[in-house]
């Protein structure tokens, strides 16, 4: 094999990768919306969740952006982790697909002769100025890059019977009985991991097979291995992420793994299924069956070999469905158990709930984890407010003291929480976007700027009323009446604007009236408050240095008000379709 040739084959792998990437890419942008929505509709039980994973994943042709969808919907409280569990096995099922879709299309049919002129078709649809139509090109592209790059692969690949003590040493490995099997699983699992796609794993098996490098059965424990690759692959991805990702990703393992060792168990009965479904289903020679040998894919031993060894992944992963659909709360238990929650709740809630299970497949799925992110920083926000409230309120100083710590965390975490969303939509920026989402992820820059400063408006009021307890000054019945006012007009400012933000998460905001009308009630209770107090100081009534106290901590609740329409206003930018 010379240089040449061996470049070519690593090249032409990489073009199926990356046609494999585009494809995905293409559709989930193109359907992503719609497939969040019927993923978090059609999951009430086990097995609607399985039918739901199955669908989704065929779709997408991604079980790795199903899975990564499923967690943001478990941190969301949209799913539980018994029903995540259902559509993981789903995804598991679905991704048999693309193993149909490579046997078939490129090894029968050979799509690739049709892959140039559907680039042509592609090009034209992505230089359409409807966002959707580019998407569509994106996937065209991808789906014949990725037919191109089998079809080269193939073509780049040695033929060993030239060289018959090569093929020897190869054909070797497989003579040694159960150690081959466990050689070979272990070879798809390493191969899974460095190339980090089991489908690309599984093209690679099935050229092998068709090139009569290694027999049936060795290729049966490569498709194996594959499966557990694949579920290390997420660990990876959720070893940075909270609790439930990585609960999540742990029950794949132990789907997998336990489908891996009943597969070993019944090895050969198993293969002697798959065989006997393969046959009658296809008319073709028993490709279990002794002596079976595949001189070429074209052949019908070599057709047999390829359907066998796609049969095989879908069986296995129906079977082992089957198996475990019963027992989805009982996984559910165990990997609870094995990945427990954080000691202290109160830590566990500042953390990034939405972004931190590892990258999605596109930048557009990563949009909608960072607006999650997004509604929980406004939440937390909104904590602040209601403990800004509470300190007012509070005569004893032991607790306000409390709260006031409470209020400097708020600020902190607020600005950490703006750095680490910032930091993932640079992230996003970084990829190749469409237009609207780039409109999009500009407002966020903007929201999440708007919500750290009312992470420091709390914080804000509580250095105010430190101050004023220092000068021991106290705010009579009548100030703290309209100090509580305020702050409950400001509270339901933010009710407000959370609501803004979910409709806008749902395309469904339309205007933002309702937002002007609560930044117009607080600016009319400020300056009411306001003139009234200043009428009292000139009247002698009211002590000047705690009323420029009252007159700070009204003129911050203000300026959340401003804060929070500007965060509306950044939506009718952004996300208003017009």
């Amino acid at each position: 094999m010379s240089i040449l040739q061996l470049f070519t084959l690593l090249g032409a792998l990489g073009m199926f990768l990356y046609g494999m990437n585009l494809m995905s890419s293409g559709l989930q942008k193109a359907a992503g919306d719609r497939l969040r929505g019927f993923l978090s509709a059609m999951t009430s039980n086990p097995f609607k969740g399985v039918m739901t994973g199955l669908g989704v994943t065929s779709i997408i042709q991604s079980s790795s952006a199903t899975t990564v969808m499923v967690v943001s919907f478990v941190n969301a409280g949209l799913l539980t982790l018994n029903q995540a569990i259902g559509v993981i096995m789903g995804a598991n099922i679905g991704t048999t697909v693309t193993a149909w879709m490579v046997s078939w299309l490129g090894f029968k049919a050979d799509i690739s002769i049709l892959a140039v002129p559907l680039m042509l078709l592609g090009f034209l649809f992505s230089n359409s100025k409807k966002g959707n139509r580019k998407n569509i090109g994106e996937l065209i592209v991808g789906f014949s890059l990725l037919f191109l790059g089998l079809s080269f692969m193939k073509e780049s690949v040695p033929d060993l019977r030239q060289t018959p003590e090569v093929l020897n040493f190869v054909t070797s490995w497989a003579s040694h009985g159960f150690g081959s099997t466990l050689l070979f699983l272990a070879f798809g699992t390493i191969l899974t991991l460095v190339l980090q796609s089991s489908s690309a794993t599984m093209a690679i098996t099935l050229i092998m097979l068709s090139m009569g490098w290694i027999p049936f059965n060795m290729a049966c424990a490569m498709v194996l291995g594959e499966n557990i690759g694949t579920t290390i692959t997420a660990n990876i991805a959720a070893s940075v992420g909270n609790t439930q990702a990585k609960r999540a990703a742990m029950s794949h393992t132990i789907f997998n793994l336990f489908g891996v060792v009943w597969a070993l168990i019944l090895f050969q009965p198993f293969l002697r299924l798959v065989g006997y479904v393969t046959e009658t289903l296809f008319g073709l020679p028993n490709p279990a069956a002794d002596g079976f040998v595949v001189s070429s894919s074209s052949s019908p031993e070599g057709t047999a070999a390829l359907y066998g060894l796609s049969m095989l992944h879908t069986m296995f992963n129906v079977i082992n469905t089957l198996l475990l659909v019963w027992f989805t709360k009982l996984i559910a238990k165990a990997v609870s158990w094995i990945i427990r929650a954080p000691e202290s709740q109160e830590k566990e809630i500042f953390k990034l709930k939405y972004i931190s299970a590892g990258p999605l497949a596109t930048p557009e799925l990563c949009v909608e984890q960072a607006f999650d992110e997004i509604i929980h920083f406004a939440q937390i926000s909104k904590n602040g407010a209601l403990y800004a409230k509470e300190a007012i309120n509070e005569s004893d100083s032991d607790k306000f003291e409390t709260l006031r710590s409470k209020l400097v965390k708020y600020e902190e975490i607020s600005d950490r929480i703006e750095y680490e969303i910032a930091t993932f939509l640079n992230g996003v920026s970084a990829e190749e976007i469409s237009e609207s989402t780039s409109i999009k992820v500009k407002s966020m820059y903007k929201i999440i700027g708007e919500l750290e400063s009312l992470g420091d408006s709390g914080e804000t009021i509580s250095r105010i009323l430190s101050r004023k307890n220092i000068h021991k000054k106290t705010f009579d019945a009548d100030s703290i009446k309209n100090l509580n006012i305020m702050a409950d007009s400001v509270i339901s400012a933010y009710d407000v604007m959370i609501a803004n933000l979910t409709s806008a998460h749902k395309g469904e905001l339309e205007n933002i009236s309702n937002a002007y009308n609560a930044e117009e009630r607080l600016n009319t209770l400020r300056n009411n408050f306001r003139d009234a107090v200043i009428e009292d100081i000139d009247s002698g009534e009211k002590n000047y240095q705690t009323s420029v106290y009252y007159i700070d901590i009204m003129n911050a609740f203000e300026r959340m008000g401003d804060f929070m329409i500007n965060v509306s206003q950044d939506l009718e930018r952004g996300f208003i379709h017009k």
